[in-house]
């Protein structure tokens, strides 16, 4: 079975914890030199964010690719990000999970829900965002389930749109959720440092 090889990704990487401003925070080092960092949030134990970093081809760091959550703004700090911005109307395309489902907005998408269709693409492992009046489209991964190799299910899909903002939503498998479960009950186990006491790393 798939499922626990992820998992066993997951349990061998080495992982530091950091407990800051109501947040977990787990960054994780693996084998092959990724790295993946998670934040949660203490109360919900939501998934707020998730990103991830390889190495460079000449062995430095690499920039980090977000996963899940807010997009890091791509020219912070850069001198010329005064003079280069991307449009504020320009459709932005996040995903925010719940406790149950993979969630995804997608923000400035002023037109009424008849004129969107989302999809299922199986073989290409896929879904897809299509309008009738030919505005917008997107085709987007589920990285979870090809980790846990996983097929896609077109009933698991649904979306609704409200204040120019189309949402998405795949129901999570069961296999996804007791794998999930049982992350949990690793993470806890990570003795977790407080901001200011520096990292505290753990297997």
């Amino acid at each position: 079975m798939a499922v626990p090889s992820w998992l066993q990704r997951l349990r061998a990487a080495s992982k530091t914890a950091l407990v800051q401003d109501g947040q977990r925070k787990i960054h994780y080092q693996f084998e092959d030199g990724k790295e993946m960092a998670e934040e949660y949030d203490m109360k919900s134990g939501q998934l707020v964010s998730r990103k991830w970093r390889e190495k460079s081809t000449l062995g430095g760091s690499g920039k980090w690719q977000v996963e899940v959550g807010e997009p890091a703004s791509p020219l912070l700090g850069a001198p010329e990000s005064e003079l280069i911005k991307e449009s504020s109307s320009n459709p932005v395309f996040v995903r925010k999970d719940t406790l149950t489902s993979f969630q995804w907005r997608i923000r400035n998408l002023p037109y009424p829900k008849e004129v969107y269709s989302v999809s299922v693409e199986k073989e290409q492992r896929c879904c897809v965002i299509r309008t009738t009046n030919k505005k917008y489209y997107k085709k987007f991964t589920i990285p979870d389930l090809d980790r846990y190799q996983l097929p896609l299910d077109a009933a698991a899909l649904s979306f609704t749109h409200a204040n120019n903002t189309l949402i998405i939503t795949y129901k999570k498998p069961k296999e996804i959720l007791a794998a999930e479960e049982e992350l949990q009950k690793e993470l806890k186990k990570i003795k977790a440092a407080n901001h200011g006491d520096g990292d505290c790393t753990t297997q």
